[in-house]
């Protein structure tokens, strides 16, 4: 009997609003994607069966699903050592979730899951502006905060797979409360919420005229188009949280010495109101000091389709299996 070659793979970035799933041939090229919301499945069993539904559909109407070698999976607060997602704040399924187990029972292929930012560093690796470099750090600032540090060429995990869970690092005592469930975190201040509260504060403290007054929804994207508009209490929402960003980010370069920092999600989109005062705080808070030997960099890639690729990226990594054989 003629065997099939197995050349493609599948590559599912989970995010708090979107679950994205792609098949991505052995060059990187994406086939075919579709999507569907994530929160509408608050019952983790029920997402992965509907999960599992739509890969089997998905792939058998774009090539068939024999030609599938293995899945990978880009997850909030997902552990590469177990394949589980395990007590992820922003996601409605609690406490550990054997996510990979789950849906390698279902399909019957080999499944690998990461943590978002370890992903994204392999995405960036292989395609994006970390192409080339051995040493570098990524840091994902969304709904919540997560990095990976690559290094010597290869993405660091840590003993118990958490290596990077920088957005629960304490940088304010007794500070906000996180959706970790403590105070005073990264995460809590430079995040989606966090920089919402940071405007609520200002808006609560001043009489100061505001266009984010009579926003219909306050958010980082709204907050940021009013720094455009020459907004000085917007602008000073991204300077101070800014600050506190350039200010991590020196401490973590004394530690990883990178090449470079490279920023992904959609608070990334800010730009220079963010960056500018973010670098300025780093450059001053660094040692050692000499200006500019680490760069600030965004990513050039969609979010979602680096994301899928990266996933793509830890699918081929893993050792292929199959009940189907």
């Amino acid at each position: 009997m003629e065997q099939i070659t197995k050349s493609r793979v599948l590559g599912v970035d989970i995010s708090v609003k979107r679950t994205t799933y792609a098949i991505v041939d052995i060059r990187g090229n994406v086939i075919a994607q579709d999507h569907f919301p994530t929160n509408d499945y608050p019952n983790v069993n029920d997402y992965v069966s509907v999960l599992s539904e739509k890969i089997i559909m998905f792939t058998e109407a774009n090539g068939g699903y024999d030609t599938i070698r293995s899945v990978g999976i880009s997850s909030p607060s997902g552990n590469y050592l177990t394949g589980c997602i395990e007590n992820a704040p922003n996601l409605p399924w609690k406490g550990v979730v054997p996510l990979a187990a789950m849906l390698r029972d279902r399909l019957g292929l080999s499944v690998g899951l990461a943590n978002d930012a370890y992903v994204t560093a392999l995405g960036e690796h292989a395609f994006g502006g970390a192409h080339g470099m051995r040493n570098f750090v990524i840091i994902s600032l969304g709904h919540g905060i997560g990095s990976c540090i690559f290094s010597n060429g290869e993405p660091h995990i840590g003993a118990n797979g958490f290596a990077g869970e920088i957005g629960h690092i304490c940088v304010k005592l007794d500070g906000r409360e996180c959706g970790c469930g403590r105070f005073g975190c990264f995460e809590a201040y430079c995040a989606e919420k966090g920089i919402i509260a940071t405007a609520q504060e200002l808006m609560e403290q001043s009489d100061e005229d505001s266009l984010m007054r009579s926003l219909d929804e306050l958010s980082p994207k709204t907050i940021s188009q009013c720094c455009e508009k020459g907004d000085r209490m917007a602008i000073e929402v991204y300077r101070r949280t800014g600050l506190l960003l350039g200010r991590v980010m020196a401490a973590y370069a004394t530690i990883a010495d990178p090449e470079a920092i490279i920023f992904t999600g959609g608070i990334s989109n800010a730009g220079k109101w963010l960056f500018d005062p973010a670098y300025e705080e780093f450059n001053r808070k660094m040692y050692p000091a000499p200006e500019g030997r680490i760069k600030f960099l965004t990513s050039a890639l969609n979010n979602r389709i680096r994301d899928v690729l990266g996933a793509s990226a830890l699918a081929w990594g893993i050792k292929e299996y199959s009940l189907f054989k």
